[in-house]
């Protein structure tokens, strides 16, 4: 499962049990979320696991400035991405994603290898920029993306699983790159499918902007922008995505979880 949390905006302490609410309800295995806060006497990703009986591992980002000044000037409050698991994390690492020509927004992705029942699942989540026109910029954070999933990635073993909001659509260059079928993939031979294509085509797929229709989300329409991204299957059908969906996309009580839905993949063990 990968699911934006939104960090603290809107009313976050209600939003923190519809969160919790729809964890319990769909139980992931292996869960990727971002836009996850931390501060020095809480922080979400541990509360979650915690409730949920889950491990976790967390990635602060480095740079800061850009959503404590969102967040009215509160510079007690981090944002970052991080990982929750059902099964022991055998290790953990992160890698910092370039920001170009554009203000560095201080992004990371987060590696955690799983100690799953049919042997280790190398798991990643992150979080790319977003602005409207950073296209290249996502494009250079994908190739080192790349890197990273294909440095930690056995071969033989499980496919990797790549998750997170990429702040793009399908057809843009930047998934089109880190899918490396629909173009020359970013590290040669590294394959990642989209769980969207395993989804049945008549459920709605967008997952950004669910709860606000005054949003840019081009157009009047949720867009899909988070993803699940496995690697090729291994033998036997090993990693084979079976199906995929959107859940968290309605009020808990009468509250927005987040602004993103999250995406369910299920796959072959």
């Amino acid at each position: 499962m990968t699911w934006n949390l939104w960090w603290r905006f809107g009313p976050w302490q209600r939003r923190r049990d519809a969160i919790l609410h729809v964890l319990r309800e769909e139980r992931p295995d292996v869960l990727g979320l971002q836009e996850v806060w931390g501060s020095a006497d809480e922080n979400l990703a541990g509360w979650l696991a915690d409730e949920l009986g889950m491990e976790w591992t967390w990635s602060r980002s480095p740079v800061q400035d850009r959503w404590h000044r969102r967040n009215g000037g509160d510079t007690s409050v981090d944002v970052g991405v991080a990982v929750l698991s059902r099964h022991p994390l055998l290790e953990t690492a992160e890698r910092r994603l370039p920001a170009g020509d554009e203000p560095d927004d201080g992004k990371t992705a987060l590696y955690a290898l799983i100690d799953a029942p049919g042997g280790p699942l190398p798991f990643f989540t992150t979080h790319l920029n977003s602005g409207i026109a950073q296209s290249a910029v996502r494009c250079a954070q994908v190739r080192e993306l790349a890197a990273f999933v294909a440095e930690r990635t056995a071969e033989g073993g499980h496919p990797p699983v790549v998750t997170g909001d990429f702040n793009a659509e399908a057809d843009f260059d930047e998934v089109r790159l880190i899918g490396g079928y629909k173009t020359a993939p970013a590290v040669p031979g590294l394959v990642l499918l989209d769980a969207w294509r395993f989804a049945d085509p008549a459920l709605p797929h967008g997952t950004w902007d669910i709860a606000h229709r005054d949003s840019v989300n081009f157009g009047d329409r949720p867009s899909c922008i988070d993803y699940i991204l496995v690697g090729v299957p291994g033998p036997g059908g090993r990693g084979r995505i079976r199906a995929a969906r959107r859940t968290a996309d309605r009020p808990v009580a009468g509250t927005w979880p987040s602004d993103h839905a999250a995406v369910i993949a299920e796959l072959a063990p």
